[in-house]
């Protein structure tokens, strides 16, 4: 199966993309693994509502443009829908059962998503009602990704 992180901006500090690496190679025994990176705006200060969503607006085109039409999309969304670990495996194996032969996990700017990135995902998925800075959301979305195959495979892992 395919796996793209399709995300917003790029990973500055070296040791988030040090253990992405870590994380995509360990990933290359289970599926193939893309992360792709598309510019972020600037967000000036003390920006309105209406700025806001011009912003956010110009990331979702460039974000579209790479989804294809036969893609699972997964968006990481604060109001999406929380799951253990294990239930996060079953739901990629759900979707390798069910024919799906990529899926792209969505993580927004610091402004979140706009609408036409949420109309397009088939789900949105949060991993806590907390806010996380989007590189290290890669990070903890690598290693469940990771996870998530060792549990398929029934291979050990931490609990």
């Amino acid at each position: 199966m395919k796996v793209m992180i399709l995300c917003v901006g790029k990973v500055k500090e070296k040791f988030y993309r040090d253990a992405i690496a870590e994380f995509e190679k360990r990933l290359s025994k289970y599926c193939k693994l893309q992360i792709v990176e598309v510019a972020d705006e600037q967000t000036p200060d003390n920006a309105g509502e209406a700025i806001e969503t011009m912003i956010k607006q110009k990331e979702a085109v460039r974000l579209l443009k790479n989804i294809s039409d036969g893609d699972y999309v997964c968006t990481l969304e604060i109001g999406g829908r929380s799951m253990t670990s294990v239930a996060f495996s079953k739901w990629i194996e759900k979707a390798q059962i069910d024919g799906k032969n990529s899926i792209v996990f969505v993580i927004g700017g610091s402004l979140g998503l706009h609408d036409s990135v949420r109309k397009r995902s088939d789900f949105a998925l949060s991993f806590s009602e907390m806010t996380f800075p989007h590189q290290l959301m890669r990070v903890i979305l690598c290693e469940q990704i990771y996870r998530a195959y060792r549990i398929m495979n029934h291979e050990p892992y931490h609990k």
